[in-house]
C-alpha cells in the first residue's frame, strides 16, 4: 500500500519510505512525501520506530538475563528465540528505510542501486 502526497512536484523528487508496519498480506507499505519528513503519516511512522527500538533494547537485556539463567527452559528459549528475531526483523526494516532516505552524493548513486530492496536475506 503506498500512500501518496498530494503535491505532485514534492513526489517527483522524493524516494518512498519504508513504513514500520505490513499491510495485512504481509507485504511491505511505504510513503511518498516531501523531503522534509514532517507529516502526519512520518511523524507517526518515527515513533513506531521508536517504539520498536525501545522495545528491542528491553528485549535485549531479557535476553542476556534468561542467557545467564541455568534453569532457563527450552520453551523459555525457543520463546525468547522468537522475540529475538521478530524484533531483529523489525530493526532491520527501521536500518533499511533510514539508510534508504540517506543523500547519497551524484558519484555514489550506483552503488547504492547495486542492491535492490529486498535482496540481501528478506
Amino acid at each position: 500500500m503506498i500512500y501518496e502526497s498530494r503535491d505532485v512536484a514534492a513526489t517527483a523528487v522524493a524516494r518512498p519510505r519504508l513504513l514500520p508496519w505490513s499491510n495485512l498480506d504481509g507485504n511491505p507499505c511505504y510513503l511518498v512525501t516531501d523531503d522534509t519528513g514532517t507529516g502526519r503519516l512520518s511523524r507517526l511512522a518515527d515513533e513506531v520506530e521508536a517504539v520498536q527500538l525501545g522495545m528491542a533494547d528491553d528485549l535485549l537485556g531479557h535476553a542476556v538475563d534468561l542467557l545467564g539463567d541455568t534453569r532457563a527452559t527450552a520453551p523459555q528459549l525457543r520463546h525468547l528465540a522468537a522475540c529475538l528475531a521478530e524484533a531483529l526483523h523489525d530493526v532491520h526494516r527501521i536500518a533499511r528505510s533510514r539508510g534508504a532516505r540517506l543523500h547519497v552524493s551524484d558519484g555514489d548513486e550506483e552503488d547504492a542501486d547495486a542492491v535492490p530492496e529486498g535482496g540481501r536475506g528478506n
